[in-house]
């Protein structure tokens, strides 16, 4: 497997991993059912997941707004814990 096509490969591993996680963080959330602790740990490890993405793919913009979703998600654990 030539490096491309490994770097392609752990793009989408991150893409569709980080974005799936991203969707249950929002449906608990909004949900309100008190799985506010779960939601917010989703959302640190969607975050670090697009963060690595963005590393791979040098997307730098998008790897500031990955800073902010991962401060929100740890003021969101410190919050509800």
């Amino acid at each position: 497997m030539d490096d491309n096509t490994r770097k392609q490969k752990l793009i989408t591993l991150f893409e569709v991993t980080g974005s799936s996680l991203a969707i249950v963080y929002a449906l608990l959330i909004a949900s309100n059912t008190g799985n506010e602790l779960l939601g917010f740990t989703l959302l640190l490890i969607s975050a670090l997941l697009f963060a690595a993405w963005a590393i791979i793919d040098k997307r730098w913009a998008f790897l500031l707004l990955q800073f902010f979703y991962a401060a929100s998600a740890i003021i969101g654990l410190i919050r509800w814990n």
